[in-house]
């Protein structure tokens, strides 16, 4: 049933006014629970994967996200040559703009190449470029402009590139020059003197003549390393603070592709950015709601920095491998079981390009980019969200070459893209039957759902495979809904179903929110963990109930029972807890999903030499507030020091929160 805005206006006031009554007409001593933590009992060993990340190229989560190259189509290889750019001519400039495809003997595998031709030069003649949503610069930072090209016969002086904001103000420029009837790189460094999110860039040739060009590009000099051909330093700066134990990539979906001819392929994604060949994105025109026909995959950030990336934020790298199969929602395309030797190849060969000596033909591939050294790859995806008999005769056929070759990599498998259902169990009879490692379940589910779903893990076989929770959101509304929200209900309620993946983690190795990253101007899928625009970004309340979670994982679990019973999840108070031997503390997550605060009796039975500690709160009255670029930390954790001197103690839940306590003592 459709809602009126006029209607969930009134619900929300509704819901206000219930809480205020709540608040004001139960006596905090009614609402007292215990909560004990047996400090004596120890359980399992907390997994270092257990939280993770991730990424899809969804939302221009590469391409004008965290690949923070500033032109869009730099190489004129979309399949309309000139998206992106259209012709510039100030002054009273005239020439033409003219696409050539390439005749083999060419530096660069690109198919097309630019040629410009000025007859009158005006202020300069040529293109500008309107970059991802705009483009994006800071005044005082620096711009690296490079650009392929050579004369055709009688040169321009040289060639001007220019950013200029949206009032046609130019806030930085730069030349280049010497051109000669070879291709040969050319560049400059630009700096900015303003800022703004959505300027273009010009790229104008000086002086008659003809210059063809290729690769244009401007790239931010400040990068995460400041390595060349970086990422974007924020995005990764929030990825590290999570402390995730994994990096899932490059999908999702994307592995797969509408077709199994624009699937995920890492070998045209590694070597110099030029040699990398440019596909289709899969999202492209996947929703009417949200058509982006100008989204396409430069692989500028491709399989080598996914695996750089991981290294940078400490965590264990996870590809995942198309396994013959294109998308079944789309055309459920299927590579013939005969003719599985190439893809089963590719994923032999990327071991190899991960963890084989420098010595070797992927190795010395990986130790030319930059890393003579392994990358030291534990875990592989066979195939995306798969389901049905198909994908297991292809499971099979792709387990049984690695396992034999590779016996140490554990091999990550799909339950379909349902959390229950006629194909989740048949597949999860088969996984269980061949022994699987790991198995990949997925739920994007209303956030009623995870409150009630929080003991899901409880009774599942403690032998067999293992689960990874690989992509999980709370649809406010429904599943891949443009009006779907980043609130703090969402999060309040995969925090209760969090605590019940930490306290089965002997069972659940792994879990990561999905989607990683959205486009304010450019997303297709909502809700997402972290927004950004040109220039600024932010994590959502979801993302702090991942970081609460990920940087405040102990090392053992420790069972938690609530008024003397196991049961998680009663009366909207939801626990799980362990110990960090690493800090000698124990650690306590509370979630209060009612609307008043609770009093609770904590007890840490059999703890020796309780000392101090402190207490992160996540928390808001308004279950519907939410994160902006403008607020970013609008619903964010308070610190908070914890004076506890004895094994029990009382403390106060806020409403709708999420609290850790971290206590000094020993077992």
């Amino acid at each position: 049933m459709r809602i009126s805005r006029t209607g969930r206006s009134l619900s929300a006031k509704l819901r206000t006014l219930a809480c205020a009554l709540a608040l004001v007409a139960v006596p905090a001593a009614a609402q007292e629970r215990f909560v004990t933590v047996q400090v004596d009992r120890p359980g399992a060993a907390v997994p270092d994967t257990l939280f993770g990340l991730f990424f899809e190229d969804i939302n221009f989560g590469a391409d004008g996200g965290l690949y923070p190259e500033r032109v869009k189509n730099r190489s004129f290889e979309f399949p309309e040559p000139l998206m992106g750019w259209k012709q510039a001519a100030p002054g009273g400039a005239k020439g033409a703009l003219q696409v050539y495809d390439r005749v083999g003997g060419s530096e660069t595998p690109n198919s097309h190449y630019l040629r410009i031709r000025v007859d009158e030069p005006g202020k300069g003649f040529g293109l500008t470029n309107e970059g991802f949503r705009g483009v994006g610069v800071e005044g005082g930072k620096e711009y690296n402009f490079s650009v392929l090209a050579r004369s055709a016969g009688t040169s321009p002086r040289s060639l001007r590139v220019e950013v200029v904001g949206a009032d046609g103000r130019i806030l930085g420029e730069a030349r280049v020059s010497g051109f000669t009837p070879q291709w040969k790189r050319y560049a400059a460094t630009l700096r900015a003197t303003g800022t703004e999110a959505k300027a273009r860039v010009n790229v104008l040739a000086e002086g008659a003549g003809a210059l063809d060009v290729d690769l244009v590009s401007l790239f931010p000099k400040e990068t995460w390393a400041n390595r060349p051909n970086g990422l974007r330093p924020d995005l990764v700066k929030l990825l590290k603070e999570m402390n995730p134990g994994f990096l899932r990539f490059p999908g999702g979906c994307i592995v797969e592709g509408r077709t199994l001819e624009n699937r995920y392929q890492w070998k045209t994604t590694v070597g110099a950015p030029e040699e990398r060949r440019l596909i289709v994105n899969r999202w492209n025109t996947e929703f009417r709601h949200r058509p982006t026909p100008d989204y396409y995959q430069s692989f500028g950030l491709g399989y080598y920095e996914y695996f750089q990336l991981a290294e940078d934020i400490g965590a264990e790298p996870l590809p995942i491998m198309n396994c013959g199969m294109a998308c079944q929602f789309n055309t459920a395309e299927l590579a013939p079981l005969e003719d599985l030797e190439h893809f089963i190849q590719d994923a032999l060969d990327l071991v190899e390009f991960a963890n084989a000596p420098a010595g070797t033909k992927w190795g010395r591939v990986r130790a030319a980019m930059g890393h003579p050294k392994p990358f030291n790859l534990k875990l592989l995806g066979v195939g995306n969200e798969q389901w049905g008999p198909q994908y297991v005769e292809r499971y099979k056929a792709f387990a049984r070459v690695l396992k034999a070759k590779y016996p140490n990599v554990a091999l990550v498998s799909s339950s379909g893209p349902s959390p229950d259902g006629k194909e989740f169990d048949y597949l999860w009879s088969q996984m269980r039957q061949l022994k699987a490692d790991l198995v990949d379940e997925h739920y994007y589910k209303p956030p009623q759902w995870f409150r009630e779903n929080v003991r899901r893990y409880d009774d599942y076989p403690r032998d067999g495979p293992r689960v990874f929770a690989g992509e999980y959101a709370a649809q406010s509304v429904g599943v891949a809904r443009p009006e779907n929200r980043n609130d703090w209900e969402c999060a309040l309620s995969e925090a209760a179903f969090v605590t019940g993946l930490e306290r089965n983690a002997d069972v659940v190795r792994m879990s990561s929110y999905a989607p990683l990253f959205g486009h304010v101007d450019a997303w297709q899928w909502t809700p997402n963990l972290i927004w950004f625009d040109n220039l600024r970004s932010y994590g959502t309340p979801n993302y702090y109930v991942q970081k609460l979670f990920s940087t405040n994982r102990g090392t053992r679990l420790l069972p938690v029972l609530l008024d003397g019973s196991p049961q998680n999840g009663r009366d909207g108070l939801y626990a799980s807890a362990s110990f960090d031997e690493r800090a000698g503390e124990v650690i306590l997550k509370l979630v209060n999903t009612e609307p008043a605060r609770r009093e609770v009796r904590v007890s840490l039975a059999g703890a020796r030499g309780v000392g101090g500690g402190r207490s992160l709160t996540l928390s808001s009255s308004d279950l519907k507030a939410e994160n902006s670029l403008d607020e970013p930390t609008h619903v964010s954790p308070v610190e908070a020091t914890l004076d506890v001197s004895g094994s029990e103690f009382n403390y106060a839940l806020a409403p709708n929160s999420l609290v850790v306590l971290r206590v000094k003592t020993m077992r």
